[in-house]
């Protein structure tokens, strides 16, 4: 389980959050207090928390156990308000839905993926792919994190998660990466690395499928549409969805040192998503060749 910390230059009252989300505060004079933190569980919450428990419905007991730990508040879904009547501490009642808890762990976080080259693969081979597009986007000169479930790190970091991750764990690792210094994150979406919903209210920025197999151009599309209906991201105007082409084959098939071609699919697919992302064809064949040399 996870939580998320407020950014630095972000204050969110509980009025605020009422207002946004349209949330019953009790008491109401409890409007001006400001919250720096979400938590999901008990073990996730500090001073300053707001206490958003997933899988039970607070009680009583549950209440005083995050006051306890410092929750300044507690979020409830609108069955239980007339059995927290007595509560400790400030109740913000209402049944937010995935967008809208996503929208409020970026809102805390500061939006991180707003400062951030988002990079998404989809598919059961999204982790090798991601590995090799990490790589080839920290040799052009980008501090790059990474979000999967064979290792996530901040730049060079490795983090100590447990997968798969949440909304509010997906919106910490982004902080922590955005706060390192990366420039990018690239992220496997897939049921190993992200539970459902988790990417609600993070932008996408490119967008591919990890094809072993050259899957046709409706295929991919379908898969790309089929994983932002599961795991709550758009797909918008200034989302880029990309795929392999005979140009970025061809120029993997000269720089890879390596005749496997699920190597040489996978460079592929990581030339194809930097293209995508802008940048120069000649600035790629610069980096493969460095790549190349380096190998």
């Amino acid at each position: 389980m996870g939580s998320v910390s407020e950014s630095l230059m972000q204050h969110m009252t509980l009025g605020a959050l009422c207002s946004r989300y349209g949330l019953v505060l009790q008491p109401p004079f409890a409007s001006p207090v400001t919250v720096t933190s979400l938590a999901d569980d008990l073990d996730s919450v500090r001073p300053g928390s707001l206490y958003v428990p997933t899988g039970t419905d607070p009680t009583p007991e549950l209440l005083h156990q995050a006051l306890e730990r410092g929750a300044y508040a507690v979020l409830a879904p609108m069955a239980v308000r007339g059995m927290l009547v007595n509560a400790d501490l400030p109740v913000l009642y209402g049944d937010l839905d995935a967008a809208q808890l996503g929208a409020l762990a970026s809102g805390i976080a500061g939006g991180p993926s707003d400062a951030l080259a988002m990079f998404g693969v989809c598919g059961p081979k999204a982790d090798e792919t991601i590995r090799v597009l990490a790589e080839f986007l920290h040799v052009l000169g980008n501090p790059v994190g990474r979000i999967s479930a064979q290792g996530s790190f901040a730049l060079d970091r490795e983090l100590n998660i447990e997968y798969p991750l949440n909304t509010f764990e997906v919106q910490h690792v982004l902080s922590v990466c955005a706060e390192d210094g990366a420039a990018a994150v690239v992220v496997a979406i897939d049921e190993r690395t992200l539970h459902r919903g988790s990417l609600s209210a993070v932008n996408m920025d490119v967008l591919a499928v990890a094809d072993d197999d050259r899957l046709s151009v409706d295929t991919q599309r379908h898969l790309l549409a089929a994983a932002a209906a599961e795991y709550g991201f758009a797909i918008g105007e200034d989302t880029h969805v990309t795929w392999r082409t005979s140009e970025s084959d061809a120029m993997a098939i000269q720089a890879s040192s390596t005749d496997d071609p699920l190597s040489v699919n996978r460079l592929s697919t990581s030339i194809a998503m930097v293209m995508a992302a802008g940048v120069r064809k000649g600035n790629i064949r610069n980096a493969l060749r460095v790549s190349r040399e380096l190998s």
